[in-house]
């Protein structure tokens, strides 16, 4: 009998070596009279980048200043990932003065108003409660509806009048001065709520932004051209240290560099397959059956769609008895149309080995075949728990006993001597 492991995306030789030695290890010890090889396609058959990475925009631009429009773009990163960050700062921190630290030492500030007078950020909490109620045809209601932010504006204008941090915020606006920023920061917390909540849906330029900041602020009876203070200096530093642009073309730049051997060769793979899978063929074929082969990842995708198209033309790979896919996307990629031998909808060809599909719920890149291929008594499914997140539970399989004891359960199951 003999093992044949097929690796999965993003492996080089240095990180096949060691994971080979591991898997034929263990393989060796449940199956002493068995030979154990590995079919290395990483370097031959893996992604690079041809022009090293001149595609990215960015990468290796000179100079660090971030300019006016990318410290705008860092904050709204922000408030969009927690459009409520503005407003706890000024509840947090309250607001710079020029008298001191307290809002009492405002100069514009209520400080001495009479009890039970309404202050000033209450006045402007209670404004935010009638934003709601823009007269059908308004300006805002036809932007909101122009920008695909109409559907979840209720719910974010409902959000940050209840939050806490709004709520603070208003009873730390002393004075005018201070309400009037309360006023532009709840605007800019709406806006950004709904931002969030239609996602890739909000069809929004920068401009119709600003202007729905500005009319709600308006509404609110601040001004959004008014310059923040406290919150906005805040906000600007957070964003400059976390999202300026520099940064981000580093992180593109490695992102893209670093993930092209396992993302790169995914798409790699689908666009010219056909190599990788002669070469698989020839290396299984090399040596007499009976053969088990083991697929990681995309080593697995590529093993199912070889099998799949070899056994529909009538001449499946001679000697396979068993297909064992570990953390796999095959099934997946079945339900999607994408791989290359098996149409949605159809079953596995008839000469199509058993196959075992091994996968753990935390592995986001595995999936379960069993269900897509209902009532094919060649196809079971198996799970394994690491007790790792992902992504280490997309490698932890080989270091479980749990997955060798289940392989040789199979291969006693296929009678393969």
């Amino acid at each position: 009998m003999r093992f044949l492991f097929v690796h999965g995306t993003g492996v080089r030789r240095e990180r096949h070596d060691a994971l080979f030695a591991l898997v034929r290890d263990r393989l060796t010890a449940r199956f002493p009279g068995a030979t154990v090889d590995s079919c290395f396609w990483g370097e031959r058959f893996g992604a690079t980048l041809s022009a090293e990475g001149r595609s990215v925009p960015g990468l290796g631009a000179p100079g660090t200043v971030p300019g006016p429009d990318e410290e705008e773009i860092a904050e709204w990163g922000l408030l969009i990932a927690d459009p409520l960050c503005e407003l706890r700062v000024l509840a947090e921190a309250g607001w710079d003065t020029a008298g001191g630290s307290h809002p009492d030492d405002d100069p514009d500030g209520d400080a001495f108003a009479m009890p039970g007078v309404q202050s000033a950020g209450d006045r402007v909490l209670e404004l935010l409660t009638a934003v709601r109620g823009v007269p059908d045809g308004g300006e805002q209601a036809a932007l909101l509806l122009g920008t695909g932010l109409a559907a979840g504006f209720p719910a974010a204008l409902e959000s940050v009048s209840r939050s806490a941090e709004a709520t603070r915020a208003g009873g730390r606006a002393a004075g005018e001065t201070q309400a009037r920023e309360l006023a532009k920061a709840l605007a800019r917390a709406v806006t950004a709520a709904a931002l969030a909540s239609a996602g890739a849906d909000a069809d929004c330029t920068g401009a119709e932004r600003d202007r729905l900041v500005e009319l709600i602020t308006a509404r609110l009876g601040g001004d959004a051209r008014f310059p923040g203070a406290r919150a906005a200096a805040v906000l600007g530093r957070l964003a400059l240290r976390v999202t300026t642009q520099p940064l981000l073309n580093a992180w593109r730049g490695s992102l893209t560099v670093g993930a092209t051997p396992a993302l790169g060769d995914i798409l790699r793979y689908q666009a010219r397959g056909a190599d990788l899978r002669a070469f698989l063929h020839e290396r299984i074929t090399a040596e007499p059956g009976p053969t088990v082969l083991i697929g990681h990842s995309l080593g697995g995708i590529a093993l199912v769609d070889l099998l799949a198209l070899a056994a529909a033309r009538g001449e499946p790979v001679p000697g396979v008895e068993l297909l064992v896919t570990v953390g796999s996307q095959a099934p997946f990629l079945y339900e999607l149309g994408a791989l290359a031998g098996v149409v949605p909808g159809t079953k596995l060809p008839y000469a199509f080995p058993r196959w075992l599909n091994v996968y753990d719920r935390q592995d986001v890149l595995s999936y379960l075949a069993e269900p897509v291929f209902p009532g094919d008594p060649r196809v079971s499914d198996q799970e394994i728990g690491s007790r790792q997140p992902f992504p280490a539970c997309h490698s932890a399989y080989w270091k479980q006993d749990s997955l060798y004891a289940r392989i040789e359960r199979a291969v006693a199951e296929a009678e393969i001597g």
